[in-house]
Formats: structure tokens, C-alpha cells, sequence
């Protein structure tokens, strides 16, 4: 696994653990803020991200 996907799956499973069910603006703010830049990830699938913590999933997969 790459350092930049690594340091990706880490920061959603940590915005996970803290925001699970709460609403997905709520979600999308912090992974706006706190996850690392990276290509290819735009506002669509972090909204998906977002939908899936915001109902209790770990998208994560850790």
C-alpha cells in the first residue's frame, strides 16, 4: 500500500470512529479538513464516505 493511501484509509477510519452516525455535513466537514490531499478524490466520494460513516459503516476497511 502506498504512504498516500495508507495515510487516507487511517484518516477516514479515525473520522469514523469519532462521527459514526452523526449527520453528513457533520462527516463532510471533517473529512474536508482532516483528510490528506489526494488525486482523484473529489466531492462525490467523499459524500460516499460521508453516507457510509454517518449510518455506522466503517468505509475504512481497517
Amino acid at each position: 500500500m502506498h504512504d498516500t493511501e495508507e495515510a487516507l484509509f487511517r484518516a477516514v477510519h479515525g473520522i469514523a470512529g469519532r462521527l459514526a452516525g452523526s449527520p453528513v455535513p457533520v462527516i463532510m466537514k471533517a473529512l474536508v479538513r482532516d483528510l490528506p490531499k489526494a488525486p482523484g478524490l473529489e466531492v462525490a466520494e467523499l459524500r460516499r464516505i460521508a453516507e457510509e460513516i454517518s449510518v455506522g459503516r466503517d468505509p475504512s476497511g481497517l
